[in-house]
């Protein structure tokens, strides 16, 4: 068996359904998928028995494991499923990612050109994708949202590639070897990662072995997502000294400049209406700009470039506002995540923490 699929589940029978699914098109086929149902109260079992035999699926079964365990995270769902798998190459999937015809075979093919220990690749969205998805996947994916650092090129903004949960490749010996996930809440993936590349083994992103990823429905949920991965960065740091790199500040240092920014053109504005004066430039046509309207300029100017740059890659004025909430709360989310984290752990000397944990899938 070359490949083993694991997919970690909780209460998410219909997005398995449509993974699922589009594993049956796969022109690849020397594979087994693994299926963890990991204390979900809605379970997909009736979904995942619909793909195992001819009866009731359409195309090929698929040669598939159901395995239940009681609640405990994604990370130990997954190594749970690895411990009953048997490919060579152990491939790391998100329940809400839905797989184009040729995923398996980009792999197969940068594997036979080019070998590695671990590999991952990109993401994008599907057009059935609601809007509200699309936004939220322009902005984790965008190049001015910092999204451009999380694999598409060739050569990355960052010296190694660090495979991400969503779409993950690891050679089984490797993955048995590193005793898989930790137990992290938040990070669990890139801690993974780095003790990969620590331990000596080769990493590459397979820019053609792309997933449609559904990510968060909603905003709120979207937010906590993001204030978590903010928090994981600092305990990320902390467990391996000398992974922060300039990138990962630009989030907090955006949350920083914001909330100067806003402050600043607050303080004009009460300055000018309580000294009934008028500060500001004078432009050399006579024109006049306040100082509460300079402070909120930059901020003007990057909601407007990011509407635009969406609207035109989405075709999609709709999407293009959606898509300034999304990379304000990915940013100022994480941002807020990070500051938080830091004067926790880096300044009160606190252990290790995660914020949002009504459970381990929200």
């Amino acid at each position: 068996m070359k490949y083993s699929v694991i997919i970690p589940v909780y209460n998410r029978p219909d997005e398995v359904d449509e993974l699922l699914e589009s594993l049956t098109h796969q022109t690849v086929k020397d594979f087994e998928v693994v299926v963890v149902e990991d204390g979900s109260t809605v379970p997909c079992k009736e979904v995942v028995e619909k793909y195992m035999s001819t009866v009731n699926c359409q195309l090929s079964p698929l040669n598939i494991q159901y395995l239940t365990k009681k609640n405990g995270g994604p990370g130990p769902a997954r190594n749970y499923g690895v411990e009953h798998s048997k490919g060579e190459y152990v491939l790391i999937l998100d329940s809400d990612c839905v797989l184009p015809e040729g995923y398996l075979a980009a792999i197969e093919q940068e594997l036979t050109e080019n070998p590695c220990d671990a590999f991952g690749g990109p993401d994008a969205a599907h057009e059935s994708f609601t809007n509200v998805q699309k936004a939220i996947s322009y902005s984790m994916t965008s190049f001015f949202t910092t999204g451009g650092i999380r694999g598409g090129k060739k050569k990355g903004a960052m010296d190694k590639f660090y495979p991400r949960s969503f779409n993950m490749g690891i050679r089984r010996e490797v993955y048995l070897k590193l005793k898989g996930f930790s137990k992290m809440r938040f990070g669990e993936d890139i801690d993974f990662s780095y003790r990969i590349v620590e331990a000596g083994y080769k990493s590459r992103l397979f820019p053609e072995a792309w997933v449609w990823h559904k990510r968060r429905t909603d905003m709120d949920k979207f937010f906590k997502q993001v204030f978590n991965s903010g928090i994981a960065r600092i305990n990320l740091t902390k467990r391996h000294p000398g992974t922060l790199k300039l990138v990962h500040l630009l989030p907090m240092v955006f949350t920083v400049g914001v909330l100067l920014l806003i402050v600043a053109a607050v303080f004009f504005r009460m300055w000018d209406y309580y000294n009934n004066t008028a500060t500001g430039i004078l432009l050399p046509n006579g024109g006049f700009i306040p100082m509460y309207g300079l402070c909120l300029l930059p901020i003007v100017l990057y909601m407007l470039l990011i509407f635009i740059d969406s609207s035109i890659k989405n075709k999609s004025v709709v999407i293009g506002f959606l898509s300034v909430e999304a990379a304000f709360v990915q940013l100022m989310g994480y941002g807020f995540g990070f500051l938080k984290a830091w004067w926790l752990r880096c300044v009160q000397g606190k252990d290790e923490f995660t914020a949002f944990e009504k459970n381990f899938y929200d």
